[in-house]
């Protein structure tokens, strides 16, 4: 079989190759997908191809969210048919097999009829979005704060919303606070132009909020916005921390030992179950049949946040667009099918 491939050889030189491959089914677990639309994401994807995740050697082909349809599955796989269009943490290539058990790459589910395929390839940035309200004890009429408002804050704020709170989101991108007006986020400022203190006490008339989402995963942002959290209420950090950050920690620590007692906690995606079982409420694949409903609805808007659809051929367009031109490429998705 002749299989096309996104492909990094060393950082920021990326392209496609075709390369033949035998993919037959070794175990019961496995599934081998034809890609129709892949994901970039644009946080882990941008580290990956820079070359600083550790876990990412290069050269290596990127991407972790891919929507196919099913060609072959072993006698084990229960859950999904040959000929489904499913859901699942596939790379940019235009065929591959996972194994359905892996707790890390074995998410397969099937999209439901009325969702477009392409919507759905959306449905990793709307996991990693929701682990954030898994999290959090955010309850009805709550203050939120998200900060970042790229696609997984976007998604973020507005998960907070569906759970009853008064959102406040903030970004120094002007356009993507435009977006997220359009993605239907009630309050959406830009703190370059406008006070976010004032914003907050002219909306809600008070000083703090009960919760902050951090979607920047800058750790300046996360410790100034501690000094805007009620006592008792929490910071969660969806972004992920990567570049040094040099400060007085003991300030950052006070908030959260002393009387403020602001609770820190992570919304690492992988905080939660991968599969489904009788001794965990959420798990991924869940809160992934959960987004999807939402997305067919459009109770989750997605079309504000989709920017681009290319081809894999247009790889170095994509991510390159990513990096320099953040105003114009939100959400980027490649399209096997052509």
């Amino acid at each position: 079989m002749k299989i096309k491939k996104v492909y990094a050889t060393e950082p920021w030189k990326i392209g496609i190759i075709e390369e033949e491959q035998d993919i037959v089914i070794e175990n019961s677990n496995e599934v081998i997908v034809q890609n129709l639309f892949s994901h970039i994401s644009a946080g882990t994807e941008m580290a990956c191809i820079s070359g600083i995740e550790s876990w990412f050697t290069l050269p290596n082909t990127p991407g972790y969210t891919a929507v196919g349809k099913v060609l072959e599955k072993g006698e084990g796989v229960t859950r999904v048919d040959i000929g489904d269009i499913v859901y699942t943490f596939g790379p940019h290539t235009s065929h591959f097999k996972i194994d359905v058990t892996d707790r890390f790459h074995g998410v397969c589910v099937k999209v439901p009829d009325g969702l477009a395929p392409d919507i759905a390839a959306f449905t990793h940035m709307g996991g990693i979005a929701i682990s954030s309200l898994r999290a959090s004890n955010i309850q009805l009429g709550d203050i939120v704060a998200v900060s970042g408002l790229g696609a997984i804050g976007n998604l973020a704020a507005q998960f907070a919303q569906l759970q009853g709170a008064n959102v406040i989101a903030t970004d120094i991108n002007s356009s993507r606070v435009k977006i997220a007006k359009l993605s239907g986020i009630g309050h959406a400022i830009d703190t370059t132009h406008t006070s976010f203190s004032d914003a907050l006490k002219k909306l809600t008339g008070k000083e703090k909020v009960d919760c902050w989402i951090d979607a920047t995963g800058q750790s300046a942002v996360v410790e100034e916005s501690l000094n805007y959290i009620e006592t008792n209420g929490e910071m969660i950090l969806l972004g992920s921390p990567r570049a040094e950050f040099r400060t007085n920690l003991t300030k950052t620590l006070q908030k959260i030992h002393l009387l403020e007692a602001i609770h820190m906690k992570s919304a690492l995606e992988f905080t939660f179950p991968t599969h489904q079982n009788d001794f965990n409420k959420h798990s991924i694949e869940r809160n992934s049949e959960i987004i999807m409903q939402l997305m067919k609805k459009d109770v989750l808007k997605i079309k504000p946040i989709y920017s681009h659809k290319l081809k894999p051929e247009d790889a170095s367009t994509a991510y390159f667009g990513l990096r320099d031109n953040p105003d114009e490429y939100i959400g980027v998705v490649f399209d096997w099918s052509v």
